[in-house]
């Protein structure tokens, strides 16, 4: 009977080689620093995920809160406008408490207005509703704010709906003489 010894289970290499182990060992070495790499990114990835779940989680909820918002600020702006609301000063004193209170509890859970007013439009934060020449500021500035938008830390939960200044009639005129 023949015994099996480590040498006869070990695969000859082609002719010529011999048996350098480290020629065998070369590609193993490669193939598992693959695959460390892979698991590392895979960890990185995971990690990421994380970190974006719990970051951004709140952002469906943020958005419907957006409504109440609006709401609030449009009862404190109909008050400033309308005399006669002075008489029911309390009522709007508290809906402008409970707009300031609720918007400090969306800043610290990274929701932030977008300042738009005066600003250059930009396409990534604002959504031009309509363009108006009777302003004073520049062309393509924003001009009036319609509907606020909204950052939830570096992304956009909603554009804030504007009206942007266009460029005066004179001066279109002027550029195509």
């Amino acid at each position: 009977m023949a015994t099996n010894t480590v040498d006869n289970d070990v695969v000859p290499s082609t002719a010529g080689e011999g048996n350098d182990p480290s020629s065998e060992i070369a590609p193993l070495r490669e193939r598992l620093m693959r695959a460390l790499a892979e698991t590392e990114n895979t960890r990185r990835q995971g990690e990421r995920r994380a970190q974006d779940a719990q970051q951004y989680a709140i952002t469906n909820f943020a958005r419907e809160l957006l409504q109440v918002v609006d709401n609030l600020r449009r009862a404190v702006d109909a008050d400033a406008a309308d005399p006669e609301a002075k008489k029911t000063g309390g009522l709007i004193e508290g809906v402008a408490a409970t707009d300031r209170i609720l918007t400090q509890i969306l800043n610290r859970f990274g929701v932030e207005e977008i300042k738009a007013l005066n600003a250059p439009f930009d396409p990534r934060k604002h959504e031009a509703v309509m363009e108006t020449d009777a302003t004073e500021q520049p062309p393509g500035s924003v001009a009036q704010v319609l509907e606020s938008g909204y950052m939830l830390h570096d992304r956009l939960l909603r554009p804030a709906r504007v009206v942007v200044a266009k460029a005066g009639q004179q001066s279109s005129q002027a550029a195509e003489r």
